[in-house]
């Protein structure tokens, strides 16, 4: 049985080593290097904008000053330095998407292989039942609920403390599980119809191992390009929320705040409050969503 179920993985190991060598070597389309360049540039906006500019709370310059060399995205109605507003806001969308897809996929991919593994019997019924019980509720539903129950600030449970950031990861997360739990069924519903699988099962390879060893290494590629295309979802997701402040709350800094803040400066010509933060949010939509595309195109081998 050892033998047979080691010669059994050695037939699958060429398509996953081929996937490797294309990911190794990437040949990037045009668009792809836009999307790539976009996505960086807000990456370092978020990671290194903080540490070279100046408070994001503090009054630093004139209300209302345009762009130019002492503030680079001018400042806002109470003199605070936008550019430090908005690298801020960026660090935080990021931190947020990213704990939202991941902690979706963390739980989804488990419930969709499962499912997938299942398919037609009474637990992939059950499973797809809930999962589209919590698609039928829109985000914004939720959030409501949720600030409902615990405030906009953070919530005390015993020895756990939810600050507003983890709020809204879970939040999102809880959004994301049945899309991504669809994504690893249909994988998992294509790879089960294989013969290396019926195999394994004849000579009792525990379904555990024919769960996480062999079938979740064949059905990553598609749900990978679901967590790139989610993650900008996400940073536009959690922008919203906090524009219609469901999300970060005043005087924190976020994208969706500086938005919200932005309304009222308009009419008097703070153009500046509401574009920059904005083209910050349109470019890395844009940006994650190129570069899913060519994940997708990498992984599928297509040119």
């Amino acid at each position: 049985m050892s033998s047979l179920s080691t010669s059994l993985r050695a037939a699958q190991r060429p398509r996953r080593l081929a996937r490797l060598r294309l990911l190794k070597r990437p040949h990037l389309s045009g668009l792809g290097w836009v999307g790539l360049a976009f996505v960086i540039a807000f990456c370092l906006l978020a990671l290194l904008g903080p540490l070279i500019s100046l408070d994001p709370n503090e009054r630093t310059g004139g209300a209302l000053e345009a762009p130019g060399a002492d503030h680079w995205f001018g400042t806002d109605d109470l003199g605070r330095d936008v550019f430090a507003r908005t690298a801020v806001g960026a660090r935080l969308s990021l931190f947020v998407a990213l704990g939202s897809v991941i902690g979706g996929l963390v739980v989804a991919v488990p419930i969709g292989l499962l499912a997938g593994y299942r398919g037609g019997t009474r637990l992939d019924n059950v499973l797809m039942r809930i999962m589209e019980a919590l698609q039928a509720l829109p985000v914004f539903i939720l959030a409501l609920f949720v600030v409902g129950m615990t405030g906009t600030g953070s919530s005390e449970f015993g020895p756990l403390t939810l600050t507003p950031e983890i709020k809204v990861i879970a939040l999102l997360a809880v959004s994301f599980l049945p899309f991504f739990a669809r994504v690893t069924r249909a994988a998992t519903l294509v790879e089960v119809q294989q013969e290396y699988v019926d195999a394994l099962r004849v000579v009792g390879v525990p379904r555990r191992h024919i769960l996480f060893g062999e079938l979740l290494p064949n059905v990553i590629p598609p749900v990978l390009v679901q967590g790139f295309l989610w993650v900008g979802i996400a940073v536009f997701a959690e922008s919203a929320l906090s524009f219609l402040g469901l999300g970060m709350q005043p005087p924190q800094a976020s994208l969706g705040n500086l938005l919200s803040d932005a309304t009222n400066s308009l009419m008097i010509g703070g153009w500046w409050l509401s574009v920059l933060p904005g083209l910050a949010i349109l470019l890395v939509t844009i940006g994650i969503n190129l570069l899913g595309d060519e994940v997708e195109r990498l992984l599928s081998g297509r040119r």
